[in-house]
């Protein structure tokens, strides 16, 4: 009686490990998250190759309102809960191993490829990077910029940053709800222009100089893990005008780049880049103070 919670990698029904393929087959219900990622393909497929067809998608509301469905049953017998990924790289992962341990059951991961660890393949160093940060879409009445001195506290320490781009799936339309009717949004997945757009608005805003955005060394990526994935370097305005192609999405602010880190990025740089690197000890002195708490007071209120 385990709840197994199995990483599916970053591609499609073959990527799941040998253990987790087989675990999927034994247990007695399965779960397939669909909130915080998607996988190139559909649940059609992931049943076909697992040799069964009572697959439950569980979409944001199901996890967050009903979690209690997917770990309580593991008291009885076997569940496999699938992520998209890793499951340890998103907190509403870590909530369901929490709550599911206080409920007395038995938790077991299995790990696969992420896009946190993917992110390697265009040359920069993962002992390089610093805190990832998530960007939200922007709308009229909400435009957080609470990734900003998170951004900025890495380069200060000459660490790059990878951003998560927003997904939106399931989103319920509040205008048709208004109306007694429940509607949901078509799924939206932020691409690497729409994040590089709000990085530069972010910067006018606070205009602390986390980043320039003409000058900046940046890597979009699109589809990690896929034979299609497509990685392009060059400055905030440059990317922006690029296109990335199908989701999903997400960007990396270079910090200060090593000579072999520029080296393995070379395929990727856009031709005539106006970028400029920052070499080891150029973007902060080391002797000012380096503290989060610097930064503090630039955190959305």
């Amino acid at each position: 009686m385990v709840l197994y919670i199995i990483g599916l990698g970053l591609h499609d029904e073959k990527d799941v490990t040998v253990r987790g393929l087989e675990l999927i087959k034994s247990s007695s219900k399965v779960f397939l998250e669909a909130y915080t990622s998607i996988l190139s393909i559909g649940k059609e497929r992931l049943e076909a190759f697992y040799g069964r067809d009572d697959i439950v998608v569980a979409d944001r509301d199901f996890v967050e309102c009903h979690a209690e469905e997917i770990y309580l049953p593991a008291k009885e017998s076997d569940v496999a809960f699938l992520v998209v990924g890793d499951p340890v790289c998103a907190t509403t992962h870590s909530d369901i191993i929490i709550r599911a341990r206080e409920a007395g059951a038995v938790v077991e991961v299995v790990h696969n490829a992420s896009a946190m660890g993917a992110v390697g393949c265009c040359g920069l160093q993962l002992y390089n990077f610093g805190q990832t940060v998530s960007i939200p879409y922007f709308d009229e009445n909400w435009r957080p910029t609470s990734f900003y001195p998170k951004i900025k506290y890495n380069r200060r320490g000459g660490l790059h940053t990878l951003c998560l781009l927003d997904i939106k799936v399931k989103e319920p339309d509040f205008e048709a709800m208004k109306r007694g009717k429940i509607v949901y949004l078509p799924p939206r997945f932020m691409t690497v222009n729409e994040a590089s757009d709000q990085l530069i608005e972010a910067e006018e805003a606070r205009a602390g100089g986390a980043y320039i955005p003409n000058k900046t060394l940046c890597v979009g990526l699109a589809r990690l893990g896929q034979p299609d994935q497509c990685i392009i370097a060059g400055t905030l305005e440059e990317l922006k005008e690029k296109d990335f192609g199908a989701p999903l999405h997400c960007l990396i602010i270079c910090g200060e780049v090593h000579d072999m880190e520029l080296e393995a990025l070379k395929p990727y740089l856009i031709d005539n880049s106006k970028f400029e690197v920052d070499v080891e000890g150029s973007l902060f002195p080391r002797d000012e103070p380096s503290s989060k708490a610097a930064d503090d007071d630039d955190v959305d209120a």
